[in-house]
């Protein structure tokens, strides 16, 4: 008898980017049970990167490491009954799908490949543009974006995918699939689709496939759930840390579900790096699928082993009518250089605001100036006091611009050219000045679109071969206004915690951040090792106020941003969005941390008055 939908399902990822390697399924496939492996290995950036050398017949248009695993793991795959559903299609599912059609047929094994398409609505975009394209965050929009709405023919796309829920997948695995190979899909949607595929859920049960689409939430980066981006490792042996094993969820029949990864590999599955990979870029409270919504207000993360965490407590509702966009569009050229300078602080900013000086004179003379989008002087660290090395009392500057033409931006190093022998004292750079030469770059413009535009269908291949129109959503629902708020004032005094010690942030909470275009989001929480938690995490709600993450900020803070700010009080979290503060955004941000990664660390890094009732276990 099928033990399919008679226990849970345990779904293991291989992959939460492109660069983690093949072998990494292989692996999931062969060090314990799995029934499907999913992976993820697309992110806003690559399918553009790739999007014109796959038109110019250099590039496969699918990832590489996805059929590197496929390939690798088929025998096993075959042996075991394990199903194996990836995005790794990208911008050529179809060809990614054939090639490994192919390999089975050439090995005699019993498998069957289907691929998902419809994401792709290059051809739609058009009209939508004529019709009125509305920005995922209309009051964040960046000024070259604003540009690319205004004339679109001076802006040429690149590429355009909507992303796909779970409904192609669902039906390709209903119609007897074993490997389906997508391309822009929701990161979550693998896990969506295989869970209902595994228990035959009705796609009205919104309660479960909220529970899902979270647990696909958390498994979608790979290592980010047994320990890698964890802002707590400090407390346990490096070790641990070193070549972890991926992340497994088990999803019972009504959704809820437990994390955890294989025994025997290196990593860690707890509550505190489960929050941390909950709360990464999100959008608020309300998690969006076009399956589903899931509310997080009440969610609750439990552990209940080792290596095994228990997620619950998420409300389901019907999906938005509209689904995100994501548009790439060609938008110039850009460049940039660093230099070193050794020294004091008060002589390197000296040097930096002397070299600053000298190039902008020189752009001058040149009359190019003004021929810059963007012309940005970063100061990168602080020299070291009495310093125990020369590198250790060394700071960078880096010099970041943007221009319309190759012809504007290859001023930039005209102008470094004529002023190199007028430099600083001290001054030394990398012999590879690579980066100053102009390269083209792509401004991502993440947009909505109708659900009932697209033409999704999964694509059997073999003897079963069929195309299968995904539908839509049987029922949606519009989306309210984000929830945004404050602690009532009545609850923000501080003094009732008692006397206070400076310390950093990140002696009280952990936190992780990420990305959502040219926004950066934030969580911030109260560890599991904190003394007298209830009574911290009251402290944490009322600290961490709007106004607080702005003053956190310090000079990074710029007129124009906004923020938005939920609570989590189940699992002792508040949660932040901070919109415009990644500039473009993606593959045109000029920030060094343009995913947004290291902001929680920088948040955690400011010192502040904490109560010392709290410090003496939750130093980390």
């Amino acid at each position: 008898m099928s033990e399919q939908g008679q226990r849970p399902i345990r779904i293991g990822n291989c992959s939460g980017a492109t660069s983690d390697p093949g072998y990494q399924m292989f692996r999931q496939a062969t060090l314990g049970p799995i029934d499907v492996i999913t992976g993820d290995y697309l992110a806003e950036l690559n399918l553009a990167l790739n999007a014109r050398s796959y038109a110019a017949g250099t590039h496969p248009g699918y990832e590489p490491t996805a059929r590197d695993g496929l390939l690798e793991t088929l025998p096993i795959l075959n042996e075991k009954g394990i199903k194996v559903i990836l995005n790794g299609g990208a911008l050529n599912p179809r060809g990614l799908a054939e090639e490994i059609h192919q390999a089975i047929q050439s090995g005699g094994y019993n498998l069957t490949v289907a691929w998902v398409d419809g994401d792709n609505v290059l051809a739609l975009l058009p009209e939508l543009i004529k019709t009125g394209l509305q920005h995922l965050d209309p009051f964040s929009v960046p000024e070259n974006a604003k540009t690319f709405l205004a004339d679109p023919e001076q802006k040429p796309v690149v590429t355009a995918h909507a992303y796909l829920g779970a409904r192609g997948i669902r039906k390709a695995l209903d119609a007897g699939a074993d490997i389906v190979v997508c391309g822009r899909v929701a990161d979550a949607s693998p896990v969506i689709a295989a869970a209902g595929w595994w228990f035959s859920w009705l796609d009205t049960e919104f309660e479960k496939l909220a529970h899902a689409l979270v647990a696909g939430h958390l498994i979608e980066c790979s290592a980010y759930a047994t320990g890698a981006n964890f802002s707590g490792f400090e407390a346990y042996p490096l070790e641990t840390f070193v070549d972890v094993g991926f992340p497994i969820v088990e999803i019972e029949e009504n959704g809820v579900h437990t994390v955890t990864k294989h025994e025997g590999t290196n990593g860690l599955v707890n509550r505190d790096i489960i929050r941390c990979q909950l709360l990464y870029e999100l959008q608020g409270n309300i998690y969006l699928n076009s399956d589903v919504k899931a509310d997080l207000s009440t969610i609750e993360v439990e552990d209940v082993g080792k290596d095994r965490v228990r997620v619950s407590g998420i409300r389901g509702f019907p999906p938005p009518p509209t689904t995100k966009l994501a548009i790439f569009f060609a938008d110039g050229y850009q460049c940039e250089f660093l230099l070193n300078a050794t020294g004091t602080n008060a002589a390197t900013n000296h040097k930096f605001t002397l070299f600053e000086t000298q190039l902008k004179s020189q752009l001058s003379f040149q009359q190019a100036l003004n021929d810059f989008d963007v012309l940005e002087f970063q100061r990168i660290g602080l020299p070291e006091l009495n310093p125990t090395s020369q590198l250790r009392n060394t700071t960078y500057l880096r010099c970041f611009a943007q221009a319309s033409t190759a012809q504007k931006a290859a001023q930039l190093a005209k102008a470094f050219t004529a002023i190199f022998m007028q430099h600083f004292s001290g001054l030394h750079c990398s012999m590879d000045l690579r980066t100053i030469a102009p390269k083209p770059f792509l401004t991502y413009f993440p947009a909505v679109m109708e659900q009932s535009l697209l033409r999704e269908q999964a694509h059997i291949l073999g003897e079963l071969g069929a195309s299968i129109d995904a539908g839509h959503p049987p029922v949606t629902e519009a989306l309210l206004p984000r929830e945004n708020y404050d602690p009532p004032i009545e609850q923000q005094d501080l003094e009732v915690f008692g006397p206070t010690e400076l310390r950093p942030l990140g002696d009280i909470a952990l936190a992780r951040s990420g990305d959502k275009g040219a926004n950066v989001n934030i969580g911030l929480f109260i560890p599991s090792t904190a003394n007298n938690k209830k009574r911290a995490w009251e402290w944490l709600r009322r600290f961490l106020t709007r106004g607080r993450i702005q003053q956190l900020m310090g000079t990074d803070w710029k007129e124009g941003y906004v923020i938005e700010r939920v609570e989590f009080p189940k699992i002792q979290a508040v949660h932040f969005v901070i919109y415009g503060a990644l500039g473009r955004g993606v593959s045109s941000s000029s920030s060094v941390d343009g995913l947004g990664k290291g902001f929680a660390d920088f948040i955690r890094a400011r010192w502040i008055s904490v109560p010392m009732q709290f410090l003496e276990k939750a130093r980390l």
